[in-house]
């Protein structure tokens, strides 16, 4: 939408549902750090549990399953003893590279509008993100 234009409540409806879909599949405190640490690379559990500080292992394994069923994260299993389980972004869920880097330049300019002063000590580069 690049011009400011009054619109009808169908098309206003039609503007916002994708966009509600998309916050409903990412939603809550932990997807989008999940999502950020994967987009890192592949990861075992506990190497995400750890980069995630206060998330439990239950709310992990959750989470990585919603993000599975929305065809954002996969799973993989490898026959090995014990038993090793992988996740990775899918092509798809790395379309939301692009989203959390505007989000996180938002972020960025947000804070300094609110608090009138670069709280952040390293700017963070947008190829940092994956």
């Amino acid at each position: 939408m690049s011009k400011k234009e009054n619109l009808s409540p169908v098309k206003c409806k039609l503007v916002i549902r994708p966009v509600q879909d998309a916050l409903d599949v990412l939603n809550g405190k932990w997807k989008l750090p999940i999502i950020v640490a994967l987009l890192h690379g592949v990861k075992r559990f506990s190497e995400i549990s750890r980069e995630i500080p206060g998330i439990t292992d239950r709310m992990l394994s959750k989470e990585l399953r919603d993000l599975e069923l929305n065809h954002l994260v996969k799973r993989t299993v490898y026959d090995t003893f014990p038993v090793t389980v992988e996740y990775t972004m899918t092509e798809y869920g790395e379309t939301l590279k692009d989203v959390i880097g505007a989000l996180h330049f938002w972020g960025e300019n947000h804070r300094r509008k609110i608090f009138g002063d670069d709280l952040l000590q390293e700017p963070v580069n947008k190829d940092h993100l994956g």
